[in-house]
Order: structure tokens, then C-alpha cells, then sequence
């Protein structure tokens, strides 16, 4: 009988016979248990004496792991099942190898698969058995615990609520994926994301801890930091349940689920992950359909504001550009208008990278690079599908541009979004793409630049009254307006807000192109000369309109401040 390499050692120390040793050997195999568990079990072997015979045959010190400081061991070095199915902790790690401690130095494949997992150097240092086990138990204890106070025992998990992967997950993989406190902690962090009315949750894993943040009203919060043990088999749940490949660690991956929140409400996510030096970063994104159908008058838009974008989208042709930097609530503010244009009688077609919301009756196609699916060629696309109204995702480059702009100009309402600081400014941003003043005059119909400031609550707000009138016409009110018929508000703080605010408005500039417009284009004008005329056509800045929002008490100085430049 071929013995295990710790009996082979321990025969050729005199510790134990070769009969017992081959007997004890076959009890564990009919057993399906360790050898080492049957040996301590049966008490041929002491696991102190098993710990110094060890360490002399395999030239290994001992370790005290009763003198183990357990907020000092490194954190998520090895993943928690190789640690409890080998007996394993990890003491330190030092540039490219690491301490572990073991009370079997010869299994070889225990080695190999630390090798494997973490593609360091391995350090053994001998422990005693029954010590060890009871350090493995502690810190799975503690991982559990950590993750129970945070989940709360009354939650309950509902696994028909997570659309799964239609391609079901091997046996190994199910492992990795359906721990259950792992489960229950997605569960709840989905659900408390979506309760908290969060628009991404960010699952960040550092060195020595793990944290996860949710945006709230554009601003992150950290909301728990759960044992970064945790962090492998919470990536793999997500991957498995967002249909990404669970085995690919080294590239970013993005992906989309679905959770039910109620009877008739199903929200979407979608899945970013990315690498980085401590593990993988996943960023999830919550889509709400319902963020479409909320109507313009939600939105923020100002009465003639809105009459004058709703009057260009209702053009037969032309352009509507959106403009704004990410999170500005560019692609709500698009899919509003397409919300109010799509009627039975009329062929929509999105191209986006990624299509964030599912509009029923609208055509969306996802951008896909790399198998050559890009902005142009989709546009191409679209002019051969009978198309009305076109929206593009984004206009990145002279090639998208130039075609969205035919399209325009050959009898389509084209939508689309840049990134530009203001309205004016998106007109120059087109001339230095290369596009011919004489298209952009002829196709553009209307440019809205906009922002997103925290929306003040209004059970707790208060008067600023101590703020003084050089503030007010520092941040740009006029004299005359600073009149005492109004006051600005500041923010307090309740249980029914996030520190004084509570919710989002939109500050927009609507900037329609007029005759006045098109002929500064033709002859080449800067954006200031642009900026100028739409300032004596009565167009708001974004300042200025943020700043009509504080004389009306939806939001205060300091957000408008923090969000327009002037």
C-alpha cells in the first residue's frame, strides 16, 4: 500500500509503526477522511508530537499559534475553502512569497494549489493540528459573522427574484457561487441600492479591506465594508448571474441582470468589472425603465424651456444635440423626448454603447466594436430600415457625425449627446471635428446642455438668512434681484433625506439655433460670439438657470455653485 508522504515520515522517524500506519491509512480511505484526521482520532500520534516530528523531518519551523495576533494576518490572500479544506492559514506575506502554516508539509497538491491560486512562493511553517483547525474555524466564523451583521438575520432570500443565467453553472461553479450568506448579501445590497434610490453600487476590494458604495443623488457614500474573504466567491456570484465568464480575472467584462422588486417591477443592472491590484472592482448601474416615463415636467425643464425643445423635437427633420459630462442625465433627458415621439405611426431606431433603457416600440441596438458593429455603420444601418427618428448614443468622431448630419439634413429627426461644457461650445466642438460650418448651421435645430444638482428635501429645509448679499451677487444675481421677495434655502438634514437633500433637478441651457446663430456659424465665430447672441435671445446659462432654481428654493447656493461654472 502506498502510504501518504506525513506516514512515510513519520515510519522513518520511529514515531509510528508500519502496520498501524498502513491500518490508519485505510480507515481514512474507506472513511473518505484525511489521514492525519484518523491519526489524531484514534490517538496513535499526539498532534504536538505530530507537529515536532514534522518540523525535524521537513526542516520546518514551529509556529506558537496561540501567540497569533488575528487583526495582523494578512487578508485575502487565499481564498476561505482552500484554507478549511487543507487545514491551511496564512501568517505573512513579503514581496513575492508567502508564510503558511500547516500540520502537512508533504501534501504536495495542497502546495500546488496555493501556487496556483495566489502564483506566489510558499514558506511552510509547522503548527499543531488541533490548534490550527480551531484558528481555520475562527476566522470562517468571523467572515460569517461579519457578513450576518451586516445582511441582519431577518433577511430573507428569494432566489426567483434574480433573473439567472440561462446557461446553468457546472457543479464546481455552483460552489464557488451559491454560498449562501454570499447570496443573501447581494440580495440585500441590490435591494437596499434600489430602496435608497442609488443610481451605481461599487464593490471595491483594497489590501487589507473590502468596502462597498452606493451613489446617492451623485454623491458615494460607503454603505458597508464586509471581510475582504469574501471578495472571490461575491465576484463570481455576480459574474454567474450577469452571464460573464467566470474564469476570465485578468480583462474588464460587462454584462447585464435583472431583479424582481415587486409583482409587475423588474429593475435592470448593469455589470462592470474591472481589474485591479487587489482583485476584481465591480461597478453595477441600476436602470429603471420607470426613469423614461417620468414625463418632461419632472425633469426640471423651466415653462419656456420646455416649449422650446418640445418644439424641436417635433420638427420633421433636423438635429437635437444633448450635451454634458457623465451623470449629467444626458441619456433620461433622450429617452423622455423618444418616450413622447414614440407612437405607433413612427420607426425609432437607438444606437448606444450600451442601450441603458428598455423602451418598448423603439428599435435599440448595442454598439459592439469589436465585431465592427460601431456608431457609423449602425447609422449606415438605420437609413436602410425606413427610419424617422435616429438616436445616437454619442457622436464621437467626424465619421458618426457626418452621417447623423446627412441623415438630419435628408428628412430625419436625429437625436445624440456630446461632451461639451455648454451649448455654445458644442457648436465649436463640431467645426474642430472637421464638419463644414455650412452642415452644422443647416441640420442643428436645437443644443441643451445640462447638469444634475441635489434637489433640497422639503421637510427639513430652512431659510439661509445668515448668508450675505456679496455672496449672492458673487455666484451672479443682479442687484435688482436681490429684492427681499424671495430667500434663499440651505440644507439640514432628517430621516427622510441624505443630508439635506433628496432627490436630483436638472439645470438646463436650451439654446435653439436661430437665423441669427446659423450666420456666426457660416462665417466661422467663436463660441463666445455664439454665447453672446443666445444671451441677448433671452437664453439662460447654466448658471443662471441653476440659480432661478435657488430663488424658488429647489435647491441651494452652494449646489448650483458646485455644479456650473461661470
Amino acid at each position: 500500500m502506498a502510504l501518504p508522504g506525513l506516514a512515510r515520515a513519520l515510519v522513518a522517524s520511529g514515531t509510528l509503526a508500519q502496520p498501524l500506519a498502513e491500518e490508519l491509512y485505510a480507515k481514512a480511505q474507506a472513511k473518505k477522511t484525511s489521514f492525519i484526521q484518523e491519526l489524531i482520532g484514534s490517538g496513535a500520534v499526539s498532534a504536538r508530537d505530530l507537529a515536532h516530528t514534522m518540523s525535524a523531518a521537513f526542516a520546518a519551523p514551529l509556529v506558537d499559534l496561540d501567540a497569533v495576533d488575528l487583526h495582523r494576518l494578512p487578508k485575502g490572500v487565499l481564498d476561505a475553502k482552500t484554507c478549511h479544506q487543507y487545514r491551511l492559514v496564512v501568517l505573512s506575506r513579503r514581496s513575492n512569497r508567502i508564510t503558511v502554516a500547516t500540520a502537512d508539509p508533504s501534501d504536495h497538491q495542497a502546495a500546488e494549489k496555493i501556487k496556483f491560486a495566489t502564483q506566489l512562493g510558499v514558506d511552510w511553517v509547522i503548527a499543531e493540528v488541533d490548534k490550527l483547525s480551531k484558528l481555520v474555524e475562527t476566522l470562517n466564523a468571523t467572515a460569517s459573522e461579519a457578513i450576518d451583521h451586516i445582511v441582519g438575520g431577518e433577511f430573507e432570500f428569494d432566489e426567483g427574484s434574480v433573473e439567472m443565467s440561462s446557461a446553468e453553472p457546472t457543479d464546481k461553479v455552483a460552489q464557488e457561487v451559491e454560498d449562501a450568506p454570499i447570496v443573501r448579501f447581494l440580495q440585500k445590497m441590490l435591494l437596499d441600492a434600489y430602496t435608497m434610490r442609488a443610481s451605481d453600487l461599487h464593490f471595491e476590494p483594497y489590501e487589507h479591506h473590502y468596502r462597498v458604495r452606493f451613489r446617492i443623488d451623485g454623491e458615494l457614500r460607503e454603505i458597508a465594508s464586509p471581510p475582504i474573504a469574501i471578495k472571490e466567491k461575491l465576484a463570481s456570484r455576480i459574474k454567474v448571474i450577469s452571464k460573464l465568464d467566470i474564469s476570465e480575472k485578468r480583462i474588464p467584462q460587462d454584462g447585464r441582470m435583472k431583479l424582481k422588486v415587486g409583482p409587475d417591477k423588474v429593475i435592470d443592472f448593469r455589470i462592470s468589472t474591472l481589474p485591479t491590484l487587489f482583485g476584481e472592482k465591480i461597478v453595477i448601474r441600476i436602470l429603471d425603465p420607470s426613469s423614461a416615463q417620468m414625463g418632461i415636467d419632472a425633469l426640471g425643464y423651466e415653462p419656456d424651456e420646455k416649449s422650446k425643445l418640445l418644439e424641436a423635437i417635433h420638427r420633421p427633420y433636423g438635429m437635437v444635440l444633448v450635451t454634458g459630462p457623465t451623470g449629467s442625465g444626458k441619456t433620461v433627458s433622450l429617452y423622455t423626448c423618444l418616450n413622447i415621439l414614440n407612437q405607433p405611426g413612427v420607426n425609432i431606431s437607438t444606437a448606444e454603447d450600451p442601450s441603458e433603457i428598455n423602451l418598448p416600440g423603439v428599435n435599440q441596438v448595442n454598439v459592439n466594436e469589436k465585431a465592427g458593429l460601431t456608431f457609423a455603420s449602425a447609422l449606415k444601418a438605420f437609413l436602410r430600415q425606413d427610419p424617422d427618428i435616429i438616436m445616437v448614443g454619442e457622436i464621437r468622431d467626424l465619421e458618426t457625425a457626418d452621417i447623423a448630419i446627412k441623415a438630419a439634413q435628408t428628412g430625419h429627426l436625429v437625436l445624440s449627446t456630446l461632451h461639451t461644457n455648454d451649448a455654445p461650445s458644442t457648436l465649436t466642438r463640431m467645426l474642430n471635428m472637421g464638419i463644414a460650418p455650412f452642415n452644422i448651421a443647416s441640420s442643428v435645430n436645437l443644443i441643451t446642455a445640462q447638469r444634475l444638482a441635489r434637489r433640497l428635501c422639503k421637510q427639513c429645509k430652512v431659510p439661509h438668512d445668515d448668508l450675505p448679499g456679496s455672496a449672492l451677487l458673487d455666484a451672479g444675481f443682479k442687484p435688482e434681484e436681490i429684492d427681499g421677495s424671495w430667500k434663499p434655502y440651505k440644507p439640514v438634514g432628517c430621516s427622510a433625506c441624505n443630508n439635506g437633500y433628496k432627490g436630483r433637478v436638472g439645470i438646463y441651457q436650451v439654446m435653439p439655433i436661430t437665423e441669427a446663430m446659423q450666420q456666426i456659424i457660416l462665417r466661422g465665430g467663436s463660441a463666445l460670439e455664439i454665447a453672446n447672441q443666445a444671451r441677448a435671445e433671452g437664453v439662460r446659462s447654466l448658471r443662471e438657470s441653476g440659480l432661478h432654481k435657488v430663488k424658488l428654493g429647489i435647491t441651494s447656493l452652494e449646489e448650483v455653485l458646485g455644479c456650473t461654472n461661470e
